[in-house]
């Protein structure tokens, strides 16, 4: 049986769900076997994986019964990670929140993006309805900490009306470099040792809440 099911999901694209998913699989490894599932249609992950390294996730494609494949996956992992298609029209994304224990939003460090999250917030209370454990938290993404528009998504967060992590995901080239060679952070040496750091402190706050 699982320890922990996440899924990373956004109604909004480009928000970095995709990275988010395969570094936060890529760092879970250390700690137990993790299943990556592509619940995407339009395979991303599946694009990025396209060889295998060691030490990265193997991605499982359940764009076609991703109910099925959290359950196949319960029963030989530890960790699950799911990556979210972008829309709820799908039905994906509502099965994976009635299955997860802890739904992470990524999201832009601006206003509009932030409130563009907002209708995640009706999937999370319609989820909870029936997934009573379901707990869901906004991760800033591509956050620079001199930025004035980052200082001001607080205000935007409590807009929101879900709660964020404490740890967030700074903005750096070695995310960008890393998915072109179809790596994770984890794999790109000292190159990504700042990202790391990123990742770990998320998945460190997560395990913790659960």
């Amino acid at each position: 049986m699982a320890k922990l099911k996440i899924a990373i999901a956004n109604l909004k694209g480009g928000c970095g769900k995709s990275t988010l998913s395969l570094n936060l699989a890529s760092g879970l490894m250390s700690r137990g076997s993790t299943a990556l599932l592509d619940a995407d249609p339009q395979g991303t992950l599946e694009h990025w994986l396209k060889a295998s390294v060691e030490g990265m996730p193997s991605v499982v494609n359940a764009s076609k019964d991703v109910k099925q494949a959290i359950n196949t996956a319960e029963n030989d992992f530890e960790f699950i990670v799911v990556d979210c298609p972008p829309s709820l029209e799908s039905g994906h994304t509502k099965q994976v929140l009635q299955m997860v224990d802890i739904l992470l939003i990524p999201v832009l460090p601006s206003p509009p993006d932030l409130w563009s999250s907002v209708h995640m917030v009706d999937a999370v209370k319609e989820a909870q309805q029936t997934n009573s454990q379901l707990q869901s938290y906004l991760v800033r993404n591509q956050v620079e900490s001199r930025s004035a528009l980052s200082k001001a998504m607080k205000q935007a967060i409590e807009f929101c009306g879900l709660p964020a992590l404490k740890s967030s995901l700074s903005r750096r080239a070695s995310y960008r470099w890393a998915a072109l060679e179809g790596i994770s952070v984890y794999q790109f040496g000292a190159r990504g040792a700042t990202a790391v750091d990123d990742i770990e402190a998320v998945i460190k706050e997560v395990v913790k809440v659960k």
